[in-house]
């Protein structure tokens, strides 16, 4: 399990590894580096949980309902605050890199799951898993990013403004996790759907109240 999960990663990362030198500008290149530290992350979760799952001595069921939600989500917010705390709090770029890590987190989990169940796999699953888990990861991070930009500069909110957003996220992929294995499993797929709606209209209006507001940062982009 381990060392497959390490394979994938390895197939999945080498070749994009290249791209980062000559992509022409820093957006590009930061955001592309998120995909990967997200493929990264879920490597790292890989470990984890099934750490966890041997120690809890737990049925599946329980592990990923219970317990992955919030190992997962606690690590894939971590790169989110670094970020914030460290290179910057502008909220389309927090909003930017949580979704794309998001993602890279639900590649090389679709990767492994696919591996581990190569006689289930059919175009169905694959639409399902593609869209339906991509969607929840990338929103689940995206939310907690978003949510970064509203309180990184406020000191009163950001401790407890951070853990309502974990907390957040944590509920709604264990939410998405008990759909998946219960028999409104179609739900699953169209939940994380609706929530990338509201995300992506969220962060849309606020980037054009941005742009309205000041509108000589208009179209402006990370640059070198």
């Amino acid at each position: 399990m381990e060392n497959l999960t390490i394979v994938l990663f390895l197939s999945i990362v080498m070749p994009l590894f290249p791209v980062l030198f000559i992509l022409p500008d820093k957006r590009s290149r930061i955001l592309l580096g998120y995909l990967m530290i997200g493929v990264f992350v879920c490597m790292t979760a890989a470990y984890v949980n099934t750490q966890l799952f041997l120690v809890l001595d737990r049925e599946i069921e329980y592990i990923t309902t219970n317990i992955t939600p919030i190992s997962e989500e606690l690590m894939k917010a971590l790169p989110i605050l670094l970020f914030a705390w460290i290179v910057s709090d502008d909220r389309d770029t927090l909003v930017s890199i949580a979704f794309v890590l998001g993602v890279g987190f639900a590649i090389l989990e679709n990767a492994v799951i696919l591996t581990q169940s190569i006689e289930e796999a059919t175009v169905t699953w694959a639409l399902f898993r593609g869209i339906g888990a991509a969607l929840m990861h990338g929103t689940c991070t995206a939310a907690v990013g978003l949510g970064l930009g509203f309180i990184r500069k406020r000191k009163k909110l950001f401790y407890c403004g951070t853990f309502s957003l974990l907390i957040v996220a944590i509920l709604y992929h264990a939410i998405f996790n008990s759909l998946v294995q219960s028999s409104f499993r179609m739900a699953a797929f169209f939940l994380p759907g609706a929530v990338y709606v509201i995300v992506a209209e969220i962060a849309f209006a606020q980037r054009h109240s941005r742009k309205s507001t000041y509108p000589e940062k208009a179209g402006a982009e990370i640059k070198e």
